[in-house]
């Protein structure tokens, strides 16, 4: 597994050990980009402020730092994939960018202003077939963690079913092998 694109290409990460994370593949994350980077509904990846929730490696908020995000904060519970979040920022030497908190991604808690501006791109990567999306995507909205505007990438098994989004407005679905990437913005906000 390696950043694909930005200013860190081609630097190996490394994933928590175990079978407890899926890594999203790079083939994924590289096309995943090039929708976000492209589509007419989006914004460049400059100067965002990034989410990655159920974020294992922490592959796809790196990316997105590697790209030009400003700030990223990782949200996964499990303390292997913490560790190997920490483990790529000191890598990547990417610490002052970026936060790492345990917490469980469905059950967000209120974003305090101690947490900082909210912000403008998530990446929701749930474990397939769990069902955790639709909780995830309502601890977003209901914490109030997003700016107008904002977009959600969410990653699922291609025979997954669709999450319940309400709220959220969706402009773009895609299907790469196994993965299946709905990009959700804010209703009234597309």
């Amino acid at each position: 597994m390696r950043i694909v694109a930005g200013t860190f290409r081609g630097r190996t990460l490394i994933a928590p050990s175990g079978a407890s994370t899926r890594p999203t593949a790079d083939r994924t994350r590289q096309a995943l980009f090039n929708v976000l980077e492209h589509a007419p509904w989006s914004r460049a990846l400059k100067d965002m402020r990034v989410l990655d929730l159920f974020a294992g490696s922490g592959a796809v908020g790196l990316e997105a730092l590697s790209r030009g995000a400003v700030f990223c904060l990782f949200v996964d519970k499990g303390a292997g994939s913490g560790a190997a979040i920490a483990a790529n920022l000191q890598r990547l030497d990417l610490v002052g960018r970026a936060r790492v908190e345990r917490w469980d991604a469905e059950c967000l808690p209120a974003r305090s202003a101690a947490q900082g501006d909210r912000f403008d791109l998530v990446f929701l990567d749930p474990p397939y077939g769990a069902g955790l999306a639709t909780p995830a995507l309502a601890a977003l909205a209901k914490g109030d963690w997003l700016t107008a505007g904002a977009i959600v990438a969410v990653e699922l098994g291609a025979r997954d079913p669709a999450p319940a989004a309400t709220g959220f407005e969706l402009v773009e679905e895609r299907t790469w092998g196994a993965a299946r990437v709905r990009f959700l913005t804010l209703a009234g906000n597309a």
